[in-house]
């Protein structure tokens, strides 16, 4: 079995110190905290490729995914009155590729004041009012956790990063300082992809060395709506290739996002408005093929309970991409050619039984404009408080070109058994 790389010192201290902290406190007679807690799960998962699929040799055919996890968490709050601790770690063995590694989901301490609030390490941000659209919510994702089937706060990545929240009386304003992480993408190890590229072409991606990001909320109700402002100076979170030789060289150009949103009631449900402006510091003109143009995003989005235990949410989404000509004027032969303006539509369907033990729920993309989509139905059963198990399906579906479509050699069948200790 293969080990991936060892994890620095640093990280290391801090690991021992946060997992030691609430294991030395419950045994100590001076009381330190109000309230420690040491908790985490066992979780076994698996997704096997639907179809018949033939795969390149550097790819995991029949049961591409296959890992078992153990996660640690821990928890220290009212340390010193006003300070907490919070640390989730996990231990993945990921059978299909051979590899052990450990995981540090979040690692953060908390500092809680009368007019601010301050958080410190490895954190999980989510921004924006969209679901499963991203445009105000522009920190990593892991698009492999998603699309084989891992529950959903796996989609997230934590980013390591300083977050400042202070409370003034006219709103609320959050302040993120955070180092740049990459999106983790599908990759030729679990995937079949299609590239104009052979298989074989060497790749070199080099992450930014000015990696430091700033990220604005301002928040505030206006009676029972809440509306947002965000502004985000950060980076592409997938890498803009360039050929150079025989060789793919890669970077993460830099972007700058503005935009808002609005939620709040209507007709016993909830709408949501959501719009952001991205602006491709890299290309503005629009004539490197390489790097994404300029773009407007706007989302509309309804949600609300339509029967006993039954909610339903949908969405429509566009995404207008600037300089258009400009892009098509130097896409290089070969390449897939993207719309101007891609349309999609979403729908959220769940239902509860069995006094809620027992969940069906229905995600859909529908890509309007390319013809294509994305569909994953699922079903989730509560054995007991501690152990609940879920099936489902990833399923791409129609045009091949579109973003969606592209994916149809893997779809897949996945399951997921977690016990909660």
């Amino acid at each position: 079995m293969r080990t991936s790389r060892s994890l620095p010192l640093s990280w290391k201290v801090s690991i021992l110190i946060t997992f030691s902290l609430p294991l030395w406190i419950a045994g100590s007679n001076v009381v330190l905290a109000d309230e420690s807690d040491l908790g985490g799960f066992v979780q076994l998962h698996a997704a096997a490729r639907a179809g018949n699929v033939n795969c390149p040799l550097e790819t995991v055919c029949d049961l591409p995914f296959n890992e078992q996890r153990v996660r640690l968490n821990a928890q220290v709050s009212g340390f010193e009155g006003a300070v907490d601790f919070v640390g989730k770690l996990e231990l993945v063995n990921d059978a299909a590729l051979n590899e052990t590694d450990v995981e540090v989901r979040e690692l953060y301490a908390d500092y809680n004041a009368d007019r601010y609030t301050l958080r410190a390490g490895r954190q999980i941000n989510t921004w924006g009012v969209a679901d499963l659209l991203f445009i105000n919510d522009t920190f990593p994702k892991n698009w492999v956790a998603f699309f084989s089937g891992l529950p959903l706060e796996y989609l997230k990545l934590g980013s390591d990063a300083f977050k400042l929240n202070l409370y003034p009386a006219f709103a609320d304003l959050e302040v993120i300082v955070a180092r740049f992480r990459k999106d983790e993408l599908p990759n030729n190890q679990q995937f079949v992809m299609d590239s104009p590229f052979p298989p074989s072409t060497p790749r070199d991606v080099d992450e930014p060395s000015d990696d430091l990001e700033l990220n604005l909320r301002l928040s505030r109700y206006l009676g029972s709506w809440q509306g947002s402002a965000y502004f985000s100076y950060t980076h592409f979170r997938t890498p803009a290739f360039q050929l150079k030789g025989e060789t793919l060289e890669g970077e993460f150009p830099r972007l700058n996002t503005y935009g808002a949103s609005l939620t709040g009631p209507l007709w016993n449900g909830v709408l949501s408005l959501e719009t952001g402006y991205y602006d491709s510091l890299n290309d503005r003109d629009g004539t490197d093929p390489g790097i994404d143009n300029s773009q407007t995003r706007l989302l509309l989005g309804y949600s609300r309970q339509i029967a006993e235990e039954t909610t339903l949410g949908v969405q429509g989404y566009a995404e207008w991409m600037h300089d258009h000509d400009a892009y098509l004027r130097t896409l290089p032969a070969g390449f897939p050619e993207r719309d101007k303006l891609r349309t999609v539509a979403t729908l959220r369907f769940t239902q509860f039984h069995l006094h809620q033990a027992l969940r069906l729920s229905l995600f859909a993309f529908w890509g309007i404009s390319e013809g294509d989509g994305y569909i994953i139905p699922s079903l989730r059963y509560a054995f007991s408080d501690n152990l609940w198990g879920e099936v489902g399906t990833n399923l791409f579906v129609g045009e091949h070109k579109g973003q969606f479509g592209s994916q149809g050699k893997n779809d897949n069948l996945y399951a997921t058994l977690r016990y909660a200790f």
